[in-house]
């Protein structure tokens, strides 16, 4: 069964690049509030839906969907390192689920999870500890990604996989809203950015060093209005979240990747976890969704929101 769903932004900045103090205390509150609910709820097991930031997926083999049945965190941006704990048969048991119900998944047993994953489990780990996991990547950055559609697909598969369990499932999504990280195209990038896209596995310490400081840098001068990316978009995170508080999960079956990229930026298709995340509830009968947090956060580089939902059974 599932007891309930949290759907969160993460950013990379959480702990370098300070917001307003009273907008981090909303923030903070929003996140020990979400946590004590799923303390309420008592999970046996949770199921998050990640994007991956060119991290432990590349385009040498890119899945729209992949269920880890083995998975380490790389430790990025201030999360933790090491391997996930995942029930392998119940992984398994899913992954044959949503191939039984139509949904091509992949599987992998050397999965590797970046800030994307990591970041939500360890901050709703506030009040009690979510230690059994089962990573569940959707592709949010490498083009072309799945359509809308076929991720609500995937996230009713795992609902009605979960909703037929005994073990009780939380549902974690992870990412988004609006926001523009320079994320490199195949179409546009150098030859030796491309390589990287294609095969950038393990790289030393120096070139994470490297990155990670390019994104501070990065977020310190949007704050400022010192760089040319899109802006954050809070009426377009306004109509997605009163979307999803409506109880409707197809509202964006025909969303086109330029129409998203133009309104809620390149980091904006990471909705596609929450997409995934509301329809597993969606599909075990409807939900009853509340939005604890909202702030275009620039110092974040992100429209950045806290949200929970019951199935209607439980509200």
């Amino acid at each position: 069964m599932i007891p309930g769903l949290v759907c969160m932004s993460h950013t990379p900045l959480l702990d370098r690049n300070r917001p307003d103090p009273q907008v981090e205390k909303r923030f903070n509150a929003a996140v020990t509030q979400s946590s004590q609910k799923i303390a309420d709820w008592e999970p046996d097991l949770c199921v998050v839906f990640f994007p991956d930031h060119f991290n432990g997926f590349f385009y040498d083999l890119m899945p729209s969907f992949c269920v880890g049945v083995r998975a380490n965190s790389i430790g990025d941006y201030g999360t933790t390192p090491g391997s996930l704990r995942i029930p392998e048969e119940l992984a398994l048991d899913c992954a044959r689920a949503c191939l039984a119900d139509g949904v091509d998944v992949a599987i992998s047993y050397r999965m590797i999870v970046d800030h994307g994953a990591a970041q939500p489990i360890e901050l709703l780990s506030e009040v009690a500890s979510i230690t059994r996991i089962i990573p569940i990547f959707i592709n949010c950055a490498a083009a072309p990604r799945p359509t809308f559609a076929r991720v609500r697909e995937l996230g009713a598969a795992v609902g009605r996989w979960a909703a037929a369990r005994e073990e009780r499932i939380l549902i974690i999504g992870s990412g988004g809203l609006s926001h523009d990280p320079p994320i490199p195209s195949m179409a546009t990038a150098s030859p030796e950015v491309q390589a990287g896209l294609i095969d950038g596995r393990n790289p030393d310490h120096a070139a994470r060093v490297l990155r990670q400081n390019r994104v501070l840098g990065l977020g310190r001068a949007f704050a400022a209005g010192e760089t040319p990316v899109r802006p954050i978009n809070p009426e377009w995170d306004a109509k997605f979240l009163e979307a999803l508080q409506s109880g409707s999960t197809t509202f964006c079956d025909q969303w086109s990747e330029d129409e998203l990229t133009e309104q809620a930026g390149r980091g904006g298709h990471e909705v596609r976890t929450w997409i995934a995340g509301f329809s597993a509830l969606q599909a075990g009968g409807g939900y009853q969704a509340d939005v604890a947090f909202y702030d275009p956060i620039r110092e974040w580089i992100t429209g950045t929101a806290v949200a929970t939902a019951t199935p209607l059974r439980a509200a």
